[in-house]
């Protein structure tokens, strides 16, 4: 014969563990470290960051950028022709990667170009770090190797000679500030 128990559960939990739970439900998920990078950086980011990996700053090389979530984006330019395929990855996924926090990206090209881009543009518009362009990858004889891109084409506000400056090409560092 098979005896029946009866269980009867507290609704509310002990007091020490619901402490434990609100606790940690409030602690920050903490993301993996940035890795150093292995081969020569092609990208500097320092300023407002909370995961460095060099000193103060994050230092991103082909195979750190590379294991970032991919994007693809097609869109004329200004200084090309037509449309064209760009791959890379999401500014705000890059920005994320870093714990970015603060209002404006200080960047810096190769040739010293620099501009002050709002960050709201990386949540407001899927901006791309490109590495590539119809399927070649871009050297700083063409623009790269790094190139931030704008979907121009899908936004008409993007249309406008304000945004064309943004579009840095050669970049090489990221201030955030």
């Amino acid at each position: 014969m098979l005896e029946r128990h009866r269980v009867t559960l507290c609704a509310t939990p002990a007091p020490w563990l619901a402490f434990a739970l609100l606790m940690a439900a409030a602690l920050p998920i903490a993301a993996d470290p940035l890795p150093a990078p292995e081969e020569t950086p092609l990208l500097r980011v320092s300023g407002n960051i909370a995961h460095p990996n060099v000193g103060e700053e994050a230092h991103f090389d082909r195979r750190l950028l590379e294991a970032l979530p991919p994007r693809e984006l097609a869109t004329s330019t200004v200084v090309t022709d037509g449309v064209n395929h760009f791959e890379g990855v999401l500014m705000r996924d890059l920005l994320e990667r870093v714990g970015a926090e603060g209002d404006t990206a200080v960047a810096t090209a190769l040739n010293d170009y620099v501009v002050d881009i709002p960050l709201e543009d990386f949540h407001d518009f899927d901006v791309v770090v490109a590495t590539h362009m119809d399927g070649e990858k871009l050297t700083p004889r063409d623009k790269g190797p790094l190139w931030i891109v704008y979907p121009r084409d899908d936004h008409s506000e993007l249309q406008d000679i304000r945004y064309d400056y943004r579009w840095v090409w050669q970049l090489e560092r990221l201030e955030i500030q």
